[in-house]
């Protein structure tokens, strides 16, 4: 751009040079022709008519007007071309400024590469650094292992004081009751999280082994609920089984009962439906007996079996005992649902009534799986109403 406006300068200034040489010209071709000492004068004279007075004056005002107008357009050239130089100098200004600013913005650009560079090297100190405290972190904890097996060995030196030796089993016994706590909870949570995980399926018990070696299992699960309750089938359509099978799935030739068949169900109204059906009345399949209930994890159905007496003695006096989610004991006395967690408090429960102690005469097999079984339960128990 600046270079166009040089150009176009140049260009004014040989035009404004070239119309000044015209003018020259001309005006030295008419005051040659009417000067009286001119040459081209005096031939005109001689040859042409007299000029008239009023002539010459009208040519001398024309030549003054001329003069007049060449000083005017000289003056407005003049002015034109300063503010072309004040222009010149202006953007000669303005490169100059434009030149610092980009030596300054180069400037710049090194010193925040050079900063970039700076970061750079902190960085890789700072990496450096860190790699020096984790190797330093790293001796630091093998000093405190060495520290802490040194401690173990003074601890063991220290147990042959009997009041040392109290003092740490009693420690240890709070450590140890706090890790059971923390185990049992743990074991709460995953007995529960099985069970929600199985809450879509139902556990056929007492189907014969020979039948699903003529069919497969989800047809004849089919067929015993076409048999039992042909309604759900009815209202909800065909069996929708994701999966099934035998469990265990290897059969054992000593085992004398059959192995109980796990059933998923897609549907899980279809399952409840199947469950409420099972437990108004017993089921049949081509004249054997099937029993239907809820697939529970291993835990939970051991907790539930330390109830089968109990169950079945309030069955016999009229009581309507259910057991509830997971392990949970409810009889109906005197108007009132009572509940147990464990077979302790059933046991506590019926002391107070010797009338009724007199009817139960139940004892456990086992006082002291029983007892740790119980207080499992009851702490489960406890777990479980969290989420229920």
């Amino acid at each position: 751009m600046r270079g166009t406006r040089a150009q176009t300068n140049t260009g004014r200034k040989e035009g404004v040079n070239l119309n000044k040489q015209q003018k020259q010209k001309k005006e030295t071709t008419i005051d040659s022709y009417y000067s009286p000492n001119g040459t081209e004068g005096e031939r005109s004279a001689n040859n042409k008519p007299e000029i008239p007075a009023n002539w010459i004056q009208a040519v001398e005002e024309l030549k003054t007007q001329l003069r007049e107008a060449e000083d005017n357009w000289e003056k407005n050239l003049k002015i034109k071309i300063s503010h072309l130089e004040t222009e010149a100098l202006e953007l000669k200004q303005e490169k100059s400024v434009l030149k610092a600013k980009i030596i300054q913005l180069e400037n710049e650009a090194k010193e925040m590469k050079d900063e970039a560079k700076e970061m750079k090297d902190e960085a890789k100190e700072m990496k450096d650094d860190l790699q020096r405290n984790s190797d330093q972190k790293e001796k630091d904890d093998q000093k405190a292992k060495d520290e802490i097996q040194s401690l173990r060995t003074r601890v063991k030196q220290l147990e042959s004081s009997d009041l040392t030796r109290q003092q740490d089993t009693i420690k240890q016994n709070k450590k140890n009751e706090k890790i059971e706590e923390n185990v049992k909870h743990l074991i709460h949570k995953t007995d529960d999280l099985e069970n929600r995980s199985r809450r879509d399926n139902l556990r056929i018990i007492g189907l014969p082994e020979d039948h699903d070696k003529r069919k497969s299992l989800d047809i004849i699960l089919e067929e015993i609920i076409q048999e039992n309750c042909p309604e759900i089938l009815e209202q909800e359509g065909k069996v929708e089984i994701e999966r099934i099978h035998r469990s265990p799935p290897v059969f054992n030739p000593q085992l004398t009962t059959p192995r109980n068949v796990i059933a998923k169900f897609k549907n899980n109204q279809m399952k409840e439906q199947v469950l409420q059906a099972a437990k108004k009345k017993p089921f049949r399949y081509h004249g054997t007996m099937v029993r239907i209930t809820q697939d529970l994890s291993a835990s939970t159905l051991k907790d539930r079996k330390a109830w089968n007496m109990i169950f079945r003695k309030a069955r016999e006096l009229g009581l309507q005992p259910r057991i509830k989610y997971p392990s949970k004991l409810t009889i109906f006395l005197q108007g009132k649902v009572w509940s147990f967690n464990t077979t302790e408090e059933f046991q506590a429960f019926i002391n107070k009534r010797p009338d009724l102690n007199r009817k139960f005469e139940v004892q456990p097999q086992n006082s002291r799986e029983s007892s740790k079984s119980n207080l499992k339960r009851g702490e489960k128990q406890q777990q479980q109403q969290r989420f229920f």
